[in-house]
C-alpha cells in the first residue's frame, strides 16, 4: 500500500510538472529565452568565478609562502650574524697580544695560577693596565642576546662561565666526574644546540638557546688550547617575527642535520628532536606531517643547520575562506543582475507582444474599435501602427461593402415581412367565416383583432422593437391558431416584466413559431404545446422556444445547423426563417449571438435565441444594423 501511495504521489508530481511546462514553458518563447539566457549566464559567471577564485587563492597562498620565506631569511640572518660575531670575537682575541696571552694562560693553567699571573702582570705593567677576561664581560654588555660566554680548557678540563648578570664562575669538569670532556672532544658543528652535559654543568636550562662553538688555539704553539662557546637566546628572532603579525602563516624551524631544534617560532619543539625531520628532508614543496603542509627549506652558508618553513594546508585554506565567500556573493549578485535586467527587458517585450495578441483576438470576436497604443519606433511599434492602419482600412471596407450586404439583408427582411403563406390567409379567413356562421361575433372579433394587429406590425418599417412588442405579436399570432385548433393547442410565455424594455430585432421570434405551426403541430393530438421562456444571463438575453411537435430528423437537423454555423453556405433546403433570424442577429451584434437548435424526432424541438441585453432607445432605426 505504501508503494502504491508513493507511485500515485510521483504521478501527481509528474502531472503537475508537465502541466506547468505545458502552460508556461512549451508554448512561451519568452520564458524559453529567459531560461536559456539564465542558464548561460549562470554557467558563464560560475566558470569565471571558479577560475577567479583559483587564481586569487593561488596568489594568496604564494604571498603567504613568500612572507614565510622572508621570515626564514630573518632567522637565517640572525644565526649567521651570531656566528660572525663569535668569529669576530676570536679575531679580536688573536689580534690583541695581551688578551691572547691572558686567555691562553687561563686555558693552560689552573684558575689560581691565572689569578697570580694577572696580579704579576698588573704590578709589572708600566701603566697599571693589563687586559684580562673583562673583554668577555664587555661582549655580554654589548649584545643582550648572549646568555653565556664559556671558555673550556682542554688541558685542565674546566669551564669558565660568564653570564648576563656579570657573574663569572669556574666549573670543574674532570673526566672522572663529568662527561663534559668526552663531549668536548667529539666533533661538533660550529652551530648547534647546547650540549646537555654542559647545560647540566653550568645550570643553564633555557630552551631557546643556540650554541656557537669555536676552537681557541695557542698563538705560541698553534695547538688547541680550548674552546669558545657562546649561548645566544633566540627570543630576539621571535620578537622580530612578531612584526609580521597575523600575516605570517605556519611556523619556522632551524634544525641541525640530526633533527635537533635550534629555533622554533611555535615554541613547541624546543629540547626535542623534530619528529618529522626525516619527512621534510627531500620533500618537494609539500609533505604529510601531523597534517598535510607546504614545506620550504633555506640552506644556510654553514652546514650546521637548515631553516625550514612549514605551513599546514588547512591554515592556508582558512585564509581563502573569506575570498571564497566574497566571490560567491559577487557571483550571486552578478547572476542576479545579469538575469534581472534582460528579464525586465524581455518581459516588457513579451507584454507588448501579448497586447498585440489580445487586440487581434478582440478583432476576431468582431470588435473593430480596438487600437494598440505604442509610440515606440522599434519593430513592435511598427507592427502596432501597421495593425491600427489595417483596422482603419478594414473599417472603411466594412462601411463600403458590409453596409451594402446589410441593406440586402434588410431587403430580405422586408420580403419576409411581406411574405404571408397563402394557406395562412386562406385558413384564417375560413375559420373566421365558419366561426361567424356557427358561433356568433365574439370569437370572430378576437380573431379579426389579432389579425389586424399582425398586419399592422408587418407593414411597419422598424428593424428593432422592444421585447414586449415582439412578444405581443407572437401572442396574437399564436392566439389565432389557438382559436383555430381549440382544445388541441396551447401556448405559454415566461418572462420577467423587467425584460420587456429590452430591444430585439423585429420578427426574431415569429419565424420560429411559424416553423412549429407549419412543421411541428400535430392535428391528431390534443396536447400540442409551445413555450417561450426568456431569461437574462449577465449581459446577454436567452430566449428558449420549446414545443412537443414532430421534431426534426437527424440528417435534416445537421443540415440546418451547418447553415446556421456557416451562413456563407448556400442551401436552398435550409429553413429560410431560421437562417434569416440567425444572420440578422450576427450582423447586428456579432458571432457570439444568433440561433441554436436542438430536436428529437417525435419528441419536439427546442430553439435558443441569443441577443445582447440593450435597453430600448426611441431613435432606434434601421441604421442600427450597421453597428
Amino acid at each position: 500500500m505504501d508503494f502504491t501511495r508513493l507511485a500515485r504521489a510521483e504521478g501527481r508530481d509528474d502531472t503537475t510538472m508537465h502541466r506547468i511546462y505545458r502552460n508556461y514553458v512549451r508554448n512561451n518563447w519568452f520564458v524559453k529565452l529567459i531560461l536559456v539566457y539564465a542558464g548561460i549566464a549562470v554557467l558563464t559567471i560560475a566558470t569565471l568565478s571558479y577560475f577567479a577564485y583559483v587564481s586569487l587563492a593561488k596568489s594568496i597562498v604564494d604571498n603567504k609562502l613568500d612572507d614565510q620565506k622572508n621570515a626564514m631569511k630573518s632567522v637565517d640572518q640572525f644565526i649567521e650574524s651570531k656566528y660572525d660575531a663569535v668569529q669576530l670575537m676570536l679575531q679580536s682575541i688573536y689580534r690583541d697580544q695581551q688578551l691572547s696571552d691572558n686567555v691562553s694562560y687561563l686555558l693552560k693553567n689552573s684558575y689560581e695560577n691565572y689569578v697570580s699571573y694577572r696580579l704579576d702582570k698588573f704590578v709589572n705593567s708600566a701603566n697599571g693596565v693589563s687586559k684580562g677576561l673583562d673583554f668577555f664581560k664587555d661582549r655580554l654588555e654589548d649584545d643582550p642576546d648572549i646568555e653565556n660566554i664559556i671558555l673550556y680548557s682542554a688541558e685542565k678540563q674546566f669551564l669558565f662561565v660568564n653570564d648576563q648578570h656579570n657573574l663569572s664562575k669556574l666549573v670543574e669538569t674532570k673526566a672522572a666526574r663529568s662527561y663534559v670532556p668526552d663531549a668536548m672532544i667529539l666533533p661538533n658543528m660550529d652551530i648547534s644546540t647546547p650540549n646537555e652535559w654542559v647545560r647540566k654543568a653550568i645550570g643553564q636550562w633555557k630552551p631557546e638557546l643556540i650554541a656557537v662553538q669555536s676552537v681557541i688555539n695557542d698563538m705560541a704553539t698553534y695547538k688547541m688550547a680550548g674552546q669558545l662557546i657562546v649561548y645566544y637566546n633566540s627570543e630576539a628572532v621571535t620578537r622580530a617575527l612578531a612584526n609580521y603579525g597575523e600575516s605570517l602563516p605556519g611556523y619556522i624551524l632551524a634544525l641541525t642535520p640530526d633533527g635537533k631544534v635550534l629555533f622554533d617560532s611555535s615554541g613547541q619543539y624546543y629540547g626535542d628532536l623534530y619528529p618529522y625531520a626525516s619527512r621534510i628532508y627531500g620533500a618537494d614543496g609539500s609533505a604529510a606531517l601531523d597534517q598535510d603542509a607546504y614545506v620550504s627549506m633555506l640552506n644556510a652558508k654553514h652546514p650546521g643547520y637548515v631553516v625550514v618553513g612549514i605551513v599546514p594546508k588547512a591554515e592556508l585554506a582558512a585564509y581563502t575562506q573569506d575570498l571564497m565567500r566574497l566571490i560567491i556573493l559577487i557571483a550571486i549578485a552578478g547572476i542576479f543582475v545579469a538575469i534581472l535586467i534582460p528579464s525586465i527587458f524581455v518581459l516588457n517585450f513579451a507584454k507588448r507582444v501579448n497586447r498585440i495578441i489580445r487586440s487581434m483576438r478582440k478583432v476576431e470576436t468582431g470588435d473593430m474599435t480596438v487600437r494598440i497604443q505604442d509610440a515606440r519606433e522599434d519593430e513592435l511599434g511598427q507592427i502596432s501602427r501597421g495593425f491600427n492602419d489595417m483596422l482603419d482600412e478594414l473599417t472603411r471596407y466594412i462601411e463600403r461593402v458590409y453596409k451594402a450586404e446589410i441593406s440586402q439583408k434588410q431587403t430580405e427582411l422586408s420580403a419576409l415581412q411581406a411574405r404571408i403563406h397563402p394557406h395562412f390567409l386562406y385558413n384564417t379567413l375560413e375559420v373566421i367565416r365558419m366561426r361567424a356562421v356557427s358561433q356568433g361575433v365574439h370569437d370572430v372579433g378576437d380573431m379579426i383583432y389579432s389579425l389586424a394587429g399582425l398586419f399592422k406590425s408587418f407593414v411597419q418599417s422598424q428593424a428593432v422593437v422592444t421585447l414586449q412588442e415582439e412578444l405581443d405579436n407572437c401572442r396574437k399570432y399564436l392566439e389565432l391558431f389557438r382559436i383555430r385548433y381549440k382544445d388541441k393547442f396551447q401556448y405559454a410565455f415566461h418572462a420577467d416584466s423587467e425584460l420587456h424594455g429590452l430591444e430585439v430585432a423585429k420578427m426574431s421570434l415569429q419565424p420560429l413559431i411559424e416553423n412549429y405551426i407549419v412543421h411541428g403541430l400535430r392535428t391528431d393530438r390534443d396536447d400540442n404545446r409551445i413555450e417561450i421562456s426568456i431569461v437574462r444571463e449577465e449581459d446577454r438575453v436567452r430566449i428558449d422556444v420549446r414545443d412537443n411537435g414532430n421534431g426534426i430528423a437527424k440528417s435534416r437537423l445537421e443540415e440546418i445547423r451547418q447553415v446556421l454555423r456557416f451562413p456563407e453556405i448556400v442551401n436552398e433546403k435550409a429553413s429560410f426563417g431560421l437562417r434569416s433570424v440567425n444572420e440578422r442577429l450576427q450582423l447586428m451584434h456579432g458571432k457570439p449571438f444568433g440561433v441554436e437548435i436542438d430536436s428529437e424526432p417525435g419528441q419536439g424541438t427546442s430553439v435558443t435565441v441569443w441577443f445582447p441585453a440593450k435597453e430600448w432607445r426611441e431613435n432606434t432605426n434601421v441604421s442600427r444594423l450597421s453597428g
